[in-house]
């Protein structure tokens, strides 16, 4: 059985997440059911390198596909956008699947965007795909509150109470706040994150962008090792999954 990989834009908004549940629908049940439409036989079987919850968006998750007949992969992506339609998911780029390849367990480091409307005006073009915060923000104190939480470290204080990882100690190897216009954008990378750990820092550092916290508190939180020193969860719908990235050897898109 072959296996594809995919790359994937989809918006958020209207799905229950990336995994399949029981209350709505999913990105993975409409992509199983577009793929089923061209299987000859036997299920295809679909995994992503990340589960995105609902209301967080996709520019570039990678999929993988294991299907029971082969095809070009232009064909196999063109097919499935057919399948898609009218879901707000699209299949960007399809290739064959290096041998021994997993799209999660592959992956060597993932890329996250969260973008904050700093004005007073609420949006219409981009919403859905930003938080509005009406009171201007201190970009550059928020910048400087997240420098300390760079490098290895226990995130409790930033993760979920449902999380389900084995151990709360990640390495965050980006975590950089700018603005840009209007807006405040925060640029998050590591090998991997704990559930809801990007949308629980960008809610602590809205605190130091109000004002309401020193940029010092940001660390307290930090080695306090507990969700309730933290600040709240940013909503979903500000946060984009922007990369995922394999070694070399292991990249199905490298060109």
């Amino acid at each position: 059985m072959p296996r594809y990989a995919l790359c994937v834009e989809y918006d958020g908004g209207g799905f229950v997440g990336w995994q399949m549940q029981d209350d709505g629908p999913s990105i993975q049940g409409v992509m199983e059911e577009a793929a089923r439409r061209l299987a000859l036989g036997a299920a295809p079987v679909i995994a992503a390198a990340g589960r995105t919850d609902a209301g967080v968006h996709a520019e570039a998750q990678v999929v993988q596909l294991d299907l029971d007949r082969a095809m070009p992969p232009d064909k196999l992506r063109d097919a499935l956008n057919y399948h898609l339609r009218p879901h707000a998911v699209a299949v960007r780029q399809a290739a064959v699947a290096p041998e021994g390849w997993q799209a999660r367990f592959s992956a060597i480091g993932r890329a996250y965007r969260y973008r904050i409307l700093n004005r007073p005006a609420r949006p219409a073009l981009d919403a859905g795909r930003v938080w509005h915060v009406p009171l201007r923000l201190d970009a550059e104190a928020m910048h400087a509150a997240a420098r300390p939480l760079l490098g290895r470290h226990d995130f409790t204080s930033f993760r979920a109470a449902a999380c389900q990882a084995a151990s709360p100690v990640r390495t965050l190897d980006r975590l950089d706040v700018m603005r840009a216009g209007e807006e405040i954008v925060v640029a998050a990378e590591a090998r991997s994150f704990l559930h809801h750990q990007v949308r629980n820092l960008v809610g602590t550092l809205k605190l130091v962008g109000e004002g309401r916290w020193p940029v010092a508190r940001v660390a307290e939180a930090l080695a306090a090792r507990s969700r309730a020193a933290a600040g709240p969860t940013a909503p979903p719908q500000g946060l984009c999954l922007i990369a995922v990235r394999y070694p070399p050897a292991l990249d199905p898109f490298a060109t």
